[in-house]
């Protein structure tokens, strides 16, 4: 009889990516609750009657799975696999810790009988397909299309190229295109992509930049403070890659708080009046705290990085300068011509840093809010050893931004004067 189920909340699908010789093997697991409006064999007891249900789980992966698995060789998609099995498992099952126990269950396993009691949403679905490659050592990427499946679809691959290190994947169903072993351009494509859309996409990373802009915008003061704010994310970005940051639930919300805090200040700084010697220092210091900030996007995002670690570390932070630059080049004529046509500089300064402030200031409380429903964290040995070498990183950094400061400050100085 034909069965139709609701949506499911959150699906996960596991699953090998092997190619070995002429042939790609993908198997899945896939929960049967996912698999909707198929005809379901079953006893008057709504028990699978599994005597049957082998043509009702070819349908269900020739509906909901085969078509939507994209697998590509070198840039091109294959060709429709051929199916190399189907059957039912029971969700304890542990083939699937491996791909031999995995290819061995589903295709000479023992299989489910009458007298296994199960319902179709309680089991899973064992399905094998067989694509046909030129090259075991191509460059093999996957769209895996299967957000049909649930509201929230993960896909945890396991991609297992001969002679290369195993890659492990926690992937959305919506993801796009993966490389399962990219090369450094692919990577560097990806990341310097991300690191741009990120800031465009970051409104509390955007007013940071606004509240940069408003007092400085001339050349070489912008130099010192974004240079400084640059430098500074990207110590606290590549230490927290090398693991040298806390990976606890609280500091997240920590530094989500300490960014809206940072908004403020410097939006009550532009109010009071902004110090290019002092600006760098506190640019320097927010901009550690923004670059934690963007780690927690790569956190997820570097299982995509293959073996180019640095390679990725430095395209985002290039695809972040990037939209940086983009910012400031709309930015600064856009308050130029503000200042000139419409408000007073001073005034506007005012006026907008408020503005600023006000939005920031909701946000820290809302945050600071989130933070205090964590309990204090304990202090470790291992954690005060990180924290250490964290610091002599930053120590490092901050003399770089010092030096580059004293090259551009004292003519800047001498121009302010002259203008004056």
């Amino acid at each position: 009889m034909i069965q139709a189920h609701e949506v499911p909340n959150e699906v996960t699908v596991t699953g090998f990516v092997r190619p070995q010789g002429p042939a790609l093997t993908l198997l899945l697991r896939v929960p049967l609750k996912s698999l909707r409006d198929v005809d379901i064999p079953t006893f008057t007891t709504g028990f699978l009657d599994f005597s049957r249900v082998d043509t009702a789980l070819t349908d269900a992966t020739n509906i909901w799975i085969k078509d939507y698995i994209e697998l590509y060789e070198n840039g091109q998609r294959l060709a429709t696999p051929q199916i190399q099995g189907v059957r039912v498992s029971l969700p304890a099952d542990p083939s699937f810790q491996s791909f031999e126990a995995a290819q061995a269950n589903l295709l000479t396993g023992p299989r489910l009988g009458t007298e296994t009691q199960i319902y179709w949403e309680q089991g899973m679905l064992d399905v094998g397909f067989e694509y046909r490659i030129t090259s075991d050592q191509s460059d093999f990427s996957i769209r895996p299309g299967l957000s049909r499946l649930g509201l929230q679809v993960n896909v945890v691959l396991r991609f297992q190229q001969p002679g290369q290190p195993e890659r492990a994947f926690d992937i959305h169903a919506d993801t796009g295109i993966v490389h399962l072993d990219p090369r450094w351009h692919q990577a560097f494509y990806l990341f310097a992509r991300e690191g741009f859309f990120h800031i465009l996409d970051g409104t509390d990373h955007l007013l940071f930049l606004l509240c940069l802009v408003i007092p400085f915008r001339r050349l070489k003061p912008l130099v010192i403070v974004v240079t400084s704010f640059t430098v500074a994310h990207s110590v606290t970005l590549i230490a927290s890659a090398y693991g040298m940051a806390p990976d606890s639930l609280w500091f997240p919300p920590l530094i989500e708080t300490f960014i809206a805090i940072s908004i403020v200040y410097m939006a009550f700084e532009n109010i009071a009046g902004a110090n290019l010697q002092r600006r760098w220092v506190v640019t320097f210091g927010f901009g550690l705290i923004h670059g934690f900030g963007f780690s927690f996007l790569l956190r997820e995002r570097l299982q995509f990085a293959g073996d180019h670690l640095v390679a990725s570390l430095l395209a985002f932070n290039v695809g972040v300068e990037i939209g940086q630059l983009v910012v400031l080049l709309i930015a600064i004529p856009a308050l130029t011509l503000l200042f000139r046509l419409v408000v007073a500089e001073r005034m506007g300064t005012i006026l907008m840093s408020a503005l600023v402030a006000h939005t920031a200031w909701h946000w820290a409380t809302e945050r600071g809010t989130a933070l205090m429903s964590y309990p204090i964290p304990a202090v470790s040995l291992a954690g005060l050893a990180s924290g250490v070498r964290l610091l002599m990183v930053i120590v490092a950094a901050a003399g770089v931004v010092w030096l580059v400061s004293l090259w551009l400050g004292k003519p800047t100085e001498k121009a302010e004067k002259t203008s004056s």
